[in-house]
């Protein structure tokens, strides 16, 4: 614990506290064969300017979205950012030592989600938008949920191609209000149009895909939309 700020006295009361005598009788449940009882076998440390470029020829070895197509899917896309959005996001109006909600601050950031969820309302065609939410699974969550409540109906349909990251946070949130999780196979790396329309019914809510999928292809939403629709 040599790399934590804690004196000998520290470590005797956490270990007491926790009925034990020692830091090798608190690491017992941990088996030997992972354990690692000699220094890393590291290289001797060389100055900032020769680590970079180490770590960029290495980097220069793989290939690039700059230079070739990906289609490897799982999150694995051709993300683009603006340069002007590391700019903004320096900025003491969105970057401050206080929570986003104390008075000073939080006009400018509310203002800020407010334009943002009208621009995607107005890109997209939908009604409201969400910009506060933590990640992808979080937001197909929020998404299912909104679909859930109001009419009543206890199923979401949900194609194989969604990450399964993803799926399993929805199984999770499913399992605690209530409503069941019907699962549609791939068939050649895209959502079965088939065994879709034979899972959506007048129970289902929801109709989720992901576009592009987990894998990497483009599920063809003229066929499924018609499906989603009728249920």
């Amino acid at each position: 614990m040599s790399y934590i700020p804690n004196t000998p006295e520290d470590q005797q009361a956490m270990l007491a506290t926790l009925g034990l005598s020692s830091l090798e009788e608190l690491l017992t449940p941990v088996p030997e064969n992972v354990r690692l009882r000699r220094p890393l076998d590291l290289p001797p440390a060389v100055a900032e300017p020769d680590l970079k470029r180490l770590l960029n020829n290495l980097a220069a070895q793989n290939k690039n979205l700059d230079s070739t197509l990906s289609f490897l899917g799982a999150g694995t896309y051709d993300h683009a950012i603006p340069s002007v959005v590391p700019h903004l996001q320096r900025r003491s109006e969105f970057v401050t030592s206080y929570t986003p909600y104390q008075p000073e601050v939080s006009q400018g950031m509310l203002q800020t989600i407010y334009e943002f969820q009208t621009m995607v309302c107005q890109i997209t065609g939908l009604d409201i938008a969400n910009a506060s939410l933590y990640d992808g699974a979080t937001a197909l969550v929020e998404a299912v949920l909104l679909a859930v409540g109001p009419g009543g109906r206890g199923e979401v349909v949900i194609s194989e191609g969604v990450d399964p990251q993803y799926r399993t946070v929805l199984h999770t949130y499913a399992h605690a209000r209530g409503f069941s999780v019907k699962e549609v196979p791939t068939r050649d790396g895209v959502t079965s149009v088939e065994d879709l329309d034979a899972a959506v019914s007048a129970t289902t809510a929801a109709v989720v895909i992901q576009q592009p999928n987990f894998f990497g292809c483009i599920e063809d939403m003229r066929a499924i939309e018609p499906i989603a629709h009728e249920g």
